[in-house]
């Protein structure tokens, strides 16, 4: 990622005001100095309207339109740090769910190879002129329905869902490599909790960690 001027910012969206969001995210308990590290360096406020853009090195989620949101940077530091927990280190990750395409950034910083799954076609345009705009060629965008994942890619190390469904689809499950890790929220409004489920060869593990607040995951494009 070639860092330009409008990468870099100025005043509230200066490097200074990303070095202070680091340092709440480790006060915050991210440990991963990889995760932080590229949280300090992606541009958020490329990835969120231009009136927000003071905004953007808050510790807090900000409305992208059509009723969807860029997540709190200590849920995505958290959520990544969760996919790469123990030495795992995904190949190739599937997202459900780009949005702005914040989160989709912070993984292609760290992992060869994101597909990314959009059902708004707004913002998957949105999102593709950013990547295009900060130089992420490994990353594959579609328009699709998330619950049904990306099968002619599958299977995948990781998958990571940005919106929460009641219960994590079969499918998708499906497409977990062994081996493989799922990071999603998972439940109804008000009752969703951060779930990490491991393939084993003999089934799925599952851990149930943090309280969480997110959209709730629809089937369909828009």
């Amino acid at each position: 990622m070639i860092a330009g001027p409008r990468e870099r910012g100025i005043g509230m969206t200066s490097q200074r005001t990303r070095e202070r969001l680091v340092r709440r995210l480790g006060d915050e308990g991210i440990r991963d100095a990889r995760v932080l590290n590229v949280m300090r360096h992606i541009p958020r406020h490329l990835f969120v309207d231009e009136a927000l853009a003071s905004r953007a090195y808050e510790d807090t989620a900000l409305p992208i339109g059509h009723g969807q949101t860029i997540s709190q940077p200590y849920i995505v530091a958290r959520m990544t740090e969760a996919l790469l927990r123990g030495g795992h280190e995904p190949r190739s990750v599937l997202e459900v769910g780009t949005g702005c395409g914040y989160q989709t950034a912070v993984l292609a910083a760290l992992v060869p190879k994101v597909f990314t799954i959009e059902r708004v076609r707004a913002l998957y345009s949105m999102a593709n002129e950013r990547f295009r705009e900060l130089k992420l060629y490994n990353i594959r965008q579609r328009l699709g329905d998330g619950y049904k994942g990306w099968e002619g890619e599958a299977p995948f190390d990781g998958i990571l869902l940005t919106a929460a469904p009641p219960q994590v689809p079969q499918g998708l499950l499906d497409q977990l490599a062994v081996g493989g890790r799922l990071v999603a929220p998972v439940g109804e409004t008000g009752h969703q909790v951060l779930r990490v489920i491991d393939r084993t060869d003999s089934g799925f593990e599952v851990r149930e960690e943090n309280r969480v607040s997110f959209v709730p995951m629809k089937e369909g494009l828009e």
